[in-house]
């Protein structure tokens, strides 16, 4: 047989089981069609007759990009209920003094009375500097401070006695009993007996202002607290050289503890002093502090635009502590009888803040109001509601307008188990026909 005899027969066998496979799996998919479960029948009647979801029916098809399924949501009625806005800052408390005890004295530390968080009163002694040179410095001006008060008897002695003389030389010089020289040279020695008694009150003052300030240097080597409170810090211990300038131990009052936060511009004008405060601080979850704005800065940081308030809360009990993060909560503005919603209600849709409302026919509306004060559970309804009034609660940040709705619970009468109204997936399936078998012409 000639090799082109047998190219030809390969070829024509081949071209024959195409044919065959062809008309097998139309026939494999026609039987498909006509046995196979009634939604199978179903999807090809909706290919063949192009209903909801079939190539030539107006159906979108259920994976066609079609309608939104509707939206489960929950409603709410506009009501009335008194509200109050509330403004929360933050910060970490501090007390509401804290004092550097620093020696006034140079020398070395004889000893250190206090330990980290012992408790102080005002005046109680902290530490002491060394004072044996300071005390020898006393004595040498004690002794000054009496040979001075010694000179000043001496000079008054001196004084009356010139003064004596003088008497007795002016009697005689008027008696012309004695030459105007001799009278001359006695009140001149009297003059300087009173010049010598003012000089021995100076020397008297001066050595008195030295004992003075060495009794003051000796007594500041005794460091005190200036404040009642707690020891916060201590750096140094004893044999330490210390300076006026060392400040090693620090008191921290802590009988009323402040928290100093920063205010906005545009809520300065509703903050004022003497406001209560409440304080809630980490260490103690669930429980409320009372506090009070003790002051408010009458100016702004040009910077921020923000003004510092301080807080002041009570402590008596010595329970809270500087350092301790703290959120203070004030009562800005309260309101009776107002027009309120749910806060998940207000959405914003293209910059506008408003509402969905279901109309007649289950479809979401888009309504905008006017806001007035807000509270952690309800937004007031300054403009655009009216009472009674049912607005959509959850489910309203998903919404769009147009969206289709369904109440919550209500889906399980539908059938589908998904809360969609019943046939809501009929255009899915029937876009499916078109992939589970293929329309007769």
């Amino acid at each position: 047989m000639k090799p082109s005899i047998i190219v030809v027969a390969i070829l024509a066998a081949a071209v024959g089981g195409g044919a065959y496979y062809l008309k097998r799996g139309g026939t494999d998919a026609n039987a498909a069609g006509a046995t196979g479960a009634p939604g199978a029948q179903e999807q090809g009647r909706g290919g063949r007759q192009g209903g909801p979801g079939g190539s030539g029916g107006p159906g979108a098809g259920g994976f066609g990009g079609g309608p939104r399924l509707p939206m489960t949501v929950e409603l709410a009625a506009v009501k009335r209920a008194d509200m109050t806005e509330t403004m929360t800052v933050v910060g970490n408390l501090i007390g509401a003094a804290t004092v550097e005890a620093v020696p006034k004295v140079s020398g070395r530390l004889e000893s250190v009375s206090v330990r980290l968080g012992d408790r102080v009163g005002r005046g109680q002694r902290l530490a002491k500097v060394e004072d044996r040179e300071i005390l020898e410095q006393v004595k040498q001006a004690e002794a000054s401070y009496g040979v001075s008060a010694a000179t000043i008897r001496q000079r008054e002695a001196d004084l009356r006695l010139a003064q004596t003389n003088l008497e007795r030389s002016r009697n005689l010089f008027e008696r012309e009993l004695i030459p105007k020289q001799t009278y001359d040279d006695t009140e001149a020695r009297y003059q300087a007996a009173a010049a010598q008694l003012d000089l021995a009150k100076a020397q008297h003052s001066q050595a008195e202002a030295r004992l003075d300030e060495l009794k003051i240097n000796l007594a500041n080597t005794t460091i005190t607290s200036s404040v009642s409170g707690f020891v916060a810090s201590r750096v140094l211990d004893p044999g330490a050289w210390v300076t006026p300038s060392s400040a090693f131990i620090s008191v921290v009052d802590i009988s009323v503890v402040r928290l100093v936060a920063n205010i906005v511009e545009r809520d300065l004008r509703r903050i004022t002093a003497g406001m209560k405060a409440t304080v809630e601080v980490d260490a103690f979850p669930g429980e409320m502090f009372e506090g009070r704005i003790a002051h408010v800065a009458p100016v702004l940081d040009p910077a921020t635009r923000t003004a510092q308030i301080e807080v002041e809360i009570d402590n008596a009990k010595l329970r809270l502590k500087p350092g301790m993060y703290a959120r203070v909560s004030f009562t800005v503005e309260h309101r009776e009888n107002a027009l309120v919603v749910p806060a998940n209600a207000v959405v914003d849709l293209n910059g506008k803040k408003g509402v969905f409302l279901p109309d007649e026919g289950d479809v979401a509306r888009f309504h905008a109001i006017t806001i007035g004060m807000v509270d952690s559970q309800h937004v007031e309804v300054a403009a655009g509601l009216s009472e009674g009034a049912r607005v959509v609660t959850t489910g309203s940040a998903a919404l769009r307008e147009g969206d289709k709705i369904l109440l919550f619970g209500q889906g399980q009468q539908g059938g589908n188990g998904r809360g969609a109204p019943a046939g809501a997936r009929s255009g899915g399936l029937g876009g499916e026909g078109r992939r589970g078998g293929a329309p007769t012409s």
